[in-house]
């Protein structure tokens, strides 16, 4: 489409562009490719003016209200995710003016929109209260009967089963624990405590070769893949971006640090038995412990952490503050639903032979790819 040609060449006149970041990927719709549009110029200069911004508007509005399934698609998601990344590392020569630009907002925000509304939709609030909330989501993870990704990899995966899996994975991991950490200005008392407890050791307990994103890329490298951060992004479905998505969306949005605090406690109470089994088949495969470090280190560490997510952090929020008992149990029940749609996406992709990716990796040995 054009859009992305000649961005190291455009004059940035606002504040500085990012030089580190990962390169803009290619547009996959209208929505993306508006977005993706802004990037490459100053920021404040959307290459069009104020009735064609709203035209856009409006009609993201509209087209967003007759998608059945917003979670999974992939302009949507990949616009919301471009609008994101702004407050993560960014891309590389993007003003960084962008991050707070109103033009920016306006349109993050539709699409915030869409998204939430389709979580409402699928999974609808539940009445909770702070007392025993604990034990319910322990209830809730226990009851979850989705569809075993962890399960295929330990006993049937491939070793590119694995190199596609650690691909959709990537998105996140390599910037774990960044999303959640936005709760603990937003969050008091023994709660906060609890949170930073945990987000210390997804930091490394102050070693960097330990933070769970070096991990990560350690076991992208032992795999023989990129771990640049967005290197693969063009071929990640919407439905995977949307699980990042998730986070960040209850991150950056204060009224939403509830539903952070409960997707977080659930992501650590439903953590070390699938990376006992991830590590458990790349043994089989006989990749060596650089492959296996991250998965081994979330056995031990989410083992921990299970009961401090679920009580100290996840109950003690709402003892202390009531109103979000509702939202905890909201983000957690999001998570779950999220991961289970993503799962059956994938498996049932390699049941047919092909790859999950929007894109297969050019050397994968997966029938069809």
């Amino acid at each position: 489409m054009g859009v992305l040609e000649g961005r190291q060449d455009r004059l940035n006149e606002s504040g500085g562009t990012t030089a580190s970041g990962a390169p803009l990927p290619s547009p996959v719709g209208p929505l993306s490719a508006f977005v993706a549009d802004c990037l490459v110029r100053p920021a404040g200069d959307a290459g069009a003016g104020d009735g064609d911004l709203r035209t856009v508007l409006e009609d993201a509005e509209r087209d967003l209200a007759e998608v059945d399934h917003n979670l999974a698609e992939d302009d949507l998601q990949l616009a919301l995710y471009l609008c994101y990344e702004l407050h993560y590392s960014s891309f590389c020569d993007v003003d960084a003016g962008w991050e707070w630009d109103p033009l920016l907002i306006r349109l993050r925000r539709v699409l915030e929109s869409a998204f939430l509304t389709a979580l409402q939709r699928d999974v609808p609030k539940r009445d909770a209260t702070p007392a025993g909330l604990g034990e319910r989501l322990f209830r809730i993870a226990a009851e979850e009967d989705g569809p075993s990704l962890s399960g295929f990899l330990e006993r049937e995966g491939v070793l590119d089963h694995f190199r596609e899996f650690a691909v959709q994975r990537s998105a996140y991991q390599l910037k774990e624990a960044d999303p959640h950490t936005w709760a603990i200005p937003r969050i008091a008392g023994p709660p906060k405590a609890a949170l930073v407890e945990v987000q210390a050791d997804e930091y490394g307990g102050g070693r960097p070769d330990r933070m769970h994103s070096a991990l990560f890329a350690k076991t992208m490298r032992a795999l023989g893949l990129d771990d640049r951060p967005g290197s693969y992004l063009d071929r990640l479905p919407g439905i995977t971006l949307a699980g990042v998505n998730l986070i960040s969306m209850f991150g950056l949005i204060r009224a939403h640090r509830g539903a952070l605090v409960g997707h977080l406690a659930m992501f650590e109470m439903t953590s070390a038995i699938p990376n006992r089994r991830y590590a458990h088949g790349l043994r089989r495969l006989g990749v060596g412990a650089d492959a296996t470090d991250f998965y081994d280190e979330h056995v031990e560490a989410d083992s921990v952490h299970e009961n401090i997510a679920a009580y100290d952090l996840a109950e003690g929020l709402a003892r202390r503050e009531p109103v979000l008992a509702a939202d905890i149990l909201f983000g957690a029940e999001c998570l779950l639903h999220v991961e289970r749609l993503w799962a059956t996406e994938i498996l049932g992709r390699w049941a047919e032979g092909r790859s999950s990716l929007r894109r297969p990796l050019r050397d994968s040995a997966l029938q069809g790819t």
